[in-house]
């Protein structure tokens, strides 16, 4: 039997004892036993898929890898199992995404932040996008000193 491990799953590469065929399997940490409070509040069990669904559905059309979102969940959700809390608002859980997505890709951040930020009106959301290109350019000039400094 061959193993290989990444962050989050491992996988394993198996032969049949009855037939020798050659078979691989995928084993992911079981997901957190997590309860989520929606905005109405109900409450929903958590659920990795709708997560990933939510995020793929911000970054459709992005040039963004899966693996950096299945990543991106992995991280989310080692983040619930550290809190050890057996329940999260869908704001919050929406937080723990965006600050992720925010450094994968700003325009799936923006997409991701409307819905689950609930942003309440065009203001809001021409104010965090304001935001961001200020933060953007500050980053570009930051960048712009460290090469004239080291010419």
């Amino acid at each position: 039997m061959e193993t290989r491990e990444t962050e989050s799953i491992t996988r394993r590469r198996r032969e049949c004892g009855k037939c020798g065929q050659r078979f691989t399997t995928y084993e992911r940490l079981e997901p957190p036993n997590i309860t989520v409070v929606k905005r109405d509040g109900r409450l929903e069990r958590y659920e990795r898929r709708k997560l990933l669904d939510g995020i793929k559905h911000a970054c459709e059309k992005r040039p963004i890898q899966a693996d950096a979102l299945d990543k991106l969940v992995d991280d989310v959700e080692q983040e619930l199992r550290r809190s050890r809390r057996d329940t999260i608002s869908s704001k919050e859980l929406g937080k723990f995404v965006v600050r992720r997505l925010k450094e994968i890709d700003e325009i799936a951040y923006i997409r991701f932040a409307s819905v689950y930020l609930n942003f309440s009106d065009l203001h809001r959301f021409r104010d965090e996008i304001e935001k961001m290109i200020e933060r953007s350019e500050a980053e570009k000039e930051k960048k712009q000193d460290v090469k004239s400094g080291a010419q």
